[in-house]
């Protein structure tokens, strides 16, 4: 236990000196222009990397691309075998390394430089061949390795993740990459059900409990009783909602009123609402914080278009 407290205290003050080193002017400057760089180039971020920078490189390639940036991963030893074909002119490489003497990157460098491709490269030792060879060279600070003979590398791969993490939410950020953009690159599991919209699990058309306003209690009764919701939307003759009828409505009215009296008289206005819009888990939020258990959901001008139960985005696992 004691080895593993000392390994996070190691890499956390790491992470502490690329906190203070991002504040200074040095890397905060150079990392702005990486992030300009790379949201205003017409093509896609190649990132670069070999033994573990490599797999940090595949990870923050990975990071990117799930974020809406467009990026991919590109082996040094596999460039030098005709995948340097793969950089287009419009694309911007991002090259990881932690010593900055990374032979196996010098043909990829050299491929930018003949043919004026924008280098960013991410290095601890910025005086190195590959730091000056840089268009932005992101200076790491030098870090201790939590490893006991200081030489694997730990403490220095984490920084370099986190450099990764730092530049893809900025991406995010300078993008407006939304939610909405989010939940449309993760459509599978638990996260893509946590990100569906509204729309694309609301009952419409024949499913939908709706009757008008000129309706009677009995015959809001019938069409509740039809639909598997436990109320029906009220609308008016341009289908704005103006209220519903629920169960509880319906036990209160049924044993002191004719049943064929105007459903205005016994249904509840203002019921809650929400858009198509709007992520399944902020209406399941929406539905525990106003104590109901459907929405029904509306467009411009209050138009109803459909309903959703909380079973409904329960049975999507994020209840």
């Amino acid at each position: 236990m004691s080895s593993a407290l000392k390994t996070l205290d190691i890499e956390i003050g790491g992470l502490k000196d690329l906190k203070r080193a991002l504040s200074d002017s040095g890397l905060g400057n150079a990392f702005e222009r990486a992030v300009d760089a790379f949201n205003s180039n017409k093509g896609r971020i190649i990132v670069t990397g070999i033994g573990k920078s490599g797999h940090i490189a595949r990870k923050i390639a990975a990071t990117f691309v799930s974020t809406g940036t467009s990026a991919l991963y590109l082996h040094p030893g596999e460039a030098s075998h005709g995948d340097l074909g793969t950089i287009s002119r419009d694309d911007v490489v991002f090259a990881i390394t932690w010593s900055g003497t990374t032979q196996e990157l010098s043909d990829i460098v050299n491929f930018c430089g003949i043919n004026n491709q924008q280098l960013v490269v991410a290095t601890a030792h910025p005086q190195s061949w590959i730091g000056k060879a840089a268009d932005i060279c992101l200076t790491l600070p030098m870090v201790r390795e939590a490893c006991p003979n200081e030489l694997a590398p730990t403490s220095s791969t984490t920084m370099q993740m986190v450099l990764g993490d730092a530049l893809a939410v900025a991406l995010i950020e300078a993008r407006g990459f939304s939610p909405q953009n989010f939940g449309i690159l993760h459509p599978g599991g638990l996260l893509g059900a946590r990100l569906t919209t509204l729309e694309k699990v609301m009952a419409t058309g024949e499913a939908l409990p709706m009757v008008s306003l000129d309706a009677t209690l009995r015959g809001a009764t019938i069409e509740m009783s039809r639909k598997r919701y436990g109320c029906t939307a009220i609308v008016d003759q341009d289908n704005r909602l103006v209220g519903a009828f629920t169960d509880g409505d319906l036990r209160r009215s049924i044993a002191a009123n004719d049943l064929d009296d105007n459903i205005a008289s016994h249904m509840s206005p203002n019921p809650v609402t929400a858009s198509p819009k709007m992520m399944a888990v902020d209406a399941l939020a929406l539905m525990n914080d106003s104590a109901v258990s459907v929405l029904f959901v509306t467009e411009q001008e209050d138009r109803l278009v459909g309903i959703v139960h909380m079973h409904d985005l329960v049975r999507l696992g994020i209840g």
